[in-house]
């Protein structure tokens, strides 16, 4: 899995998952890559250090030796984001938009929406991303 950072025409950013490099360049020829924000499928990879990194074939090949499942990479994002975001809980589009509208200072939050709330958020521009919740089986 190789995860690519992405830039759109009118310079949202976000990030791609995609299986190889061969991937992305079908998904993109079939207008298949798609901005979170605006829709624009106008969307370009942008340097980052990750990319600059994995250029050194040895660390390259240990990465793809050492695999991950899926679920098991959203439990270490989910830890990730447990450790390094402030809860808001349901105020999440009302703190976003003041973020963004620079009423409050710029930090990592999470939080939950309603559609509405997040259709609102894309309206104004405010930039966020949705992760699926992890179901445990008991």
């Amino acid at each position: 899995m190789i995860i690519y950072d992405l830039k759109c025409e009118k310079g949202h950013t976000f990030e791609g998952w995609f299986q190889d490099q061969q991937a992305w360049n079908l998904q993109k020829s079939q207008k298949l890559v798609s901005c979170p924000v605006c829709n624009s499928s106008n969307v370009e990879i942008v340097p980052s250090s990750i990319t600059i990194m994995g250029k050194d074939s040895r660390a390259a090949s240990k990465l793809q030796e050492k695999e991950i499942s899926p679920i098991k990479a959203l439990q270490v994002l989910h830890q990730y984001i447990d450790k390094n975001f402030e809860d808001v809980g349901d105020k999440f589009a009302e703190v976003a938009l003041k973020m963004h509208c620079g009423e409050e200072e710029k930090r990592n939050i999470k939080g939950t929406t309603t559609p509405q709330e997040e259709n609102s958020l894309k309206e104004e521009g405010v930039q966020f991303i949705k992760i699926p919740m992890l179901k445990m089986d008991s």
